[in-house]
C-alpha cells in the first residue's frame, strides 16, 4: 500500500486531507504535537468524520491510519523519506516550526531514492509554495538545494471544506471525532507537481491556479471573516447565527460581490460564474450543524489585515481595476473592534490602536503607507461604528 504524511492532525488534517487520502487507497501517517490525538490514532486505528448538512448527516469511518510524535526529528524524517504523497496543515504561522523536519525528511530521501515527491500545501496563504521552499532551503547545502529543484514538488492547494473547532459535545468522547460539510472538492495547482500527479480522490488540478488562490483568499475566506466580525459586533457566536441576520448578510454578500467584480475582472472569468460561487458559499456559512464559531473564524486579526490577505489584499484588487470596495473597507473596519482578549494578535492590535492611533496600526499591520487613503477611509468607518 502507498504512503501518504500527513503533516498536522487538526480538523483539515483529519476532517478533509486524511480522509481523501484513505478513500484513494493510502496509508497515512499523521504527524503532529498533540500526544493525546497521537495516542488515540494509534490505540484506535480509525476515527470518524460526520458530515453534516440541512438535509442529512452520517458518518465516514477514516482507516488505514497512524500517528507520528510531531516532537521526534527522526520519526517525522523517516515518514518524509519514505512517502508516496505528503500535505500540510499546520497553519501559516506553524510552518518555520516544520521547515526543519521537512528538511531532514527530504535529505534522507535523497540519500535513499530519486523519486520525486510532492508536498500539497494546505495553508491560506498566497505564494505558500514560494514561503514553504524559502524555509526549508535554509536548511539545506547547495547541492541538496539542486535536487530540492528537481525532486520536490510544493503543490498550492484551495482548502474550500469548512471545518469547526469541535467542542467536547460534538465530540462525544472521542477527540479524533470531526463534524465537517459536504462540500469535498480539493482544487490544487497542476504546475506545482514533479513527476507523475498522484491520483487522490476529489483533487482537481487546474492552471493557471492564481484565480483559485485568490478567489478562496478573497471570496471565500474574506466572506467568512465579515460574518465573524460583524457578527460578533451583534453579539452572534456562530457563523450561521450571524448570517441568519438580513442586515449581515446583506453587508457580507455586499463585499463578496465587489470582491467578485474584481476577480472577474483580474483573470477574466465570467462575473456571472463568481456571483454563483458567492450564493453557494452564503448558503454554506449558513449550516447551523457545523457550529462554526465568531470568535475561530475572526482570530489572528493581524494575518487578516495583512496586506496581501482577505481584506486589504480584496480591497486592492477592486482599487486596481477602479472597482467600489467601501463594503469590503467596512470588513476591515470591524476586523479592527474583534475583541482584545479574543487572541495574542487581537490584543496586540488593541493595544498598537491605544498607542499610535488607528491609520498608523493599520500601516504597521497591513504594510500600507500612513498616507494611505485606504487607510483613512477604514479609519473613518471604524469611528461610525464606535
Amino acid at each position: 500500500m502507498k504512503k501518504a504524511v500527513m503533516y498536522g492532525a487538526g480538523n483539515i488534517g483529519r476532517g478533509f486531507i486524511t480522509q481523501l487520502f484513505s478513500k484513494s487507497g493510502y496509508e497515512t501517517a499523521l504527524i503532529d504535537v498533540n500526544k493525546a490525538v497521537i495516542d488515540k490514532l494509534n490505540t484506535d486505528k480509525f476515527y470518524p468524520v460526520k458530515i453534516v448538512s440541512e438535509e442529512k448527516q452520517y458518518e465516514e469511518i477514516i482507516t488505514n491510519i497512524r500517528g507520528v510524535d510531531g516532537m521526534s526529528l527522526d520519526a517525522v524524517a523517516d515518514e518524509i523519506a519514505s512517502a508516496d504523497v505528503m500535505a500540510t496543515a499546520v497553519g501559516v504561522n506553524i510552518l518555520p516550526r516544520i521547515a526543519g523536519n521537512i528538511a531532514e525528511g527530504v535529505r534522507r530521501r535523497f540519500k535513499a531514492t530519486d523519486a520525486p515527491l510532492n508536498i500539497i500545501i494546505c495553508e491560506n496563504l498566497i505564494d505558500a509554495d514560494k514561503y514553504l521552499a524559502s524555509l526549508i532551503k535554509e536548511k539545506l547545502t547547495e547541492d541538496e538545494i539542486k535536487l530540492f529543484d528537481e525532486r520536490i514538488g510544493l503543490v498550492e492547494a484551495s482548502i474550500g471544506r469548512m471545518v469547526p473547532i469541535m467542542s467536547e459535545e460534538m465530540q462525544e468522547g472521542n477527540i479524533l471525532k470531526v463534524w465537517v460539510e459536504p462540500y469535498c472538492e480539493l482544487p490544487v495547482d497542476r504546475n506545482g507537481f514533479k513527476g507523475e500527479i498522484p491520483y487522490i480522490i476529489n483533487m482537481v488540478p487546474f492552471t493557471p491556479f492564481e484565480y483559485y488562490i485568490q478567489k478562496k483568499l478573497f471570496l471565500h475566506n474574506m466572506g467568512h471573516a465579515a460574518a465573524a466580525y460583524y457578527g460578533i459586533l451583534a453579539g452572534k457566536k456562530e457563523i450561521a447565527e450571524a448570517i441568519a441576520v438580513p442586515e449581515i448578510y446583506e453587508k457580507v454578500k455586499a463585499a463578496m460581490l465587489q470582491s467578485s467584480a474584481a476577480l472577474s475582472k483580474e483573470h477574466g472569468v465570467p462575473y456571472a460564474d463568481i456571483e454563483a460561487a458567492t450564493e453557494d458559499l452564503l448558503y454554506r456559512f449558513a449550516n447551523p450543524h457545523l457550529h462554526d464559531t465568531v470568535t475561530r473564524v475572526g482570530r489572528d486579526v493581524l494575518r487578516k489585515l495583512a496586506k496581501g490577505d482577505r481584506l486589504i489584499g480584496a480591497a486592492l484588487l477592486c482599487e486596481k481595476h477602479g472597482l467600489p470596495n467601501d463594503a469590503i473597507l467596512s470588513i476591515a473596519a470591524a476586523a479592527t473592534l474583534f475583541p482584545a482578549d479574543a487572541d495574542e494578535f487581537s490584543a496586540k492590535l488593541h493595544s498598537m490602536i491605544d498607542s499610535d492611533g488607528v491609520v498608523k496600526a493599520l500601516a504597521s499591520v497591513s504594510g500600507l503607507p500612513e498616507d494611505s487613503a485606504m487607510l483613512k477611509k477604514i479609519a473613518g468607518i471604524r469611528e461610525s461604528m464606535m
